[in-house]
């Protein structure tokens, strides 16, 4: 089944491969959550989320979760039996093991907060059972926010692999919302995140708005805007500053690894962006 699923990615590399197995690695998960009360209790979002559900051409790495509501005692542990026996049951093998931050890392960006968790999944033997010849380990990073900013709305998505089941999902509006406010404000100091900006430009161009009451959750809990309201024209200036501030070669590089097609990428300028910022569009729920 697995080499059959690989097949229907079409990839052209050893590296693709890779990548391809990895997006296997991650629907398995969430097949096995779904079998579970887990999405009862919490929606799925991020650049997977994007990708799986909403047709996002670049690979990502991570599977990110919030709560619907704060709860700080939650444990994704108990899962960890359900998501060990779906691998099995397609005949591989998982280790999953709670991977513990250091203080100074504990608010790695805007996505991770002091309260979140988060697992890797390192998987076995499926390289060597889809052929490819490599010593490269596959691991998927699993976070929950336990205490997210909320205002968000979800809806259910249908996978059909490696059975039919449906996950809550983050509407794509607040995907959008939640992808300006990291782009805005990753306390990462110096450092660019390529795919940030790929994925803007992926939801400009695909006409989805951005949701604008979660984006002022989320600006507000990591108290990145200390006002009530926000308006269009403001979250459009704070782009305009960004733009301003960041290197597009650097930008370039750092997301030339997660895509297909580098031609896509030429014409990326501050110019440009500011450009394309201007035909953004806008959700107030």
């Amino acid at each position: 089944m697995i080499k059959d699923w690989i097949e229907e990615y079409n990839p052209q590399n050893e590296e693709d491969i890779l990548s391809t197995l990895r997006e296997i690695m991650q629907e398995i998960t969430l097949a096995a959550l779904s079998r579970t009360d887990f999405f009862e209790r919490a929606a799925f979002y991020g650049g997977t989320a994007l990708r799986i559900f909403y047709g996002l051409d670049r690979y990502s790495e991570d599977l990110d979760f919030s709560l619907l509501k704060s709860d700080i005692d939650f444990s994704i542990e108990p899962y960890f039996k359900a998501i060990q026996n779906e691998f099995k049951s397609l005949g591989l093998t998982v280790k999953i093991k709670e991977k513990k931050k250091p203080i100074h890392t504990a608010i790695d960006s805007a996505f991770l907060k002091a309260e979140s968790i988060w697992q890797e999944i390192v998987l076995e033997d499926i390289i060597k059972e889809a052929g490819v010849r490599s010593n490269k380990t596959l691991k998927i990073k699993i976070e929950v926010d336990r205490h997210p900013p909320l205002d968000f709305r979800t809806e259910e998505k249908l996978l059909l692999r490696p059975f039919s089941f449906y996950v809550k999902c983050f509407a794509p509006s607040s995907l959008f919302a939640g992808k300006v406010h990291a782009l805005l404000f990753r306390k990462w100091k110096n450092r660019v995140k390529g795919r940030d900006w790929y994925d803007l430009e992926w939801y400009i161009k695909k006409g989805i708005p951005l949701d604008v009451h979660h984006f002022l959750a989320r600006a507000k809990d990591t108290k990145d805007w200390g006002k009530e309201e926000i308006t269009q024209e403001q979250i459009v200036a704070l782009l305009n500053t960004k733009i301003e501030t960041v290197s597009f070669q650097s930008i370039k590089e750092d997301v030339v690894r997660f895509i297909k097609n580098d031609e896509a990428i030429k014409i990326w300028s501050s110019q440009y962006f500011k450009d394309l910022i201007e035909k953004m569009k806008f959700e107030n729920v």
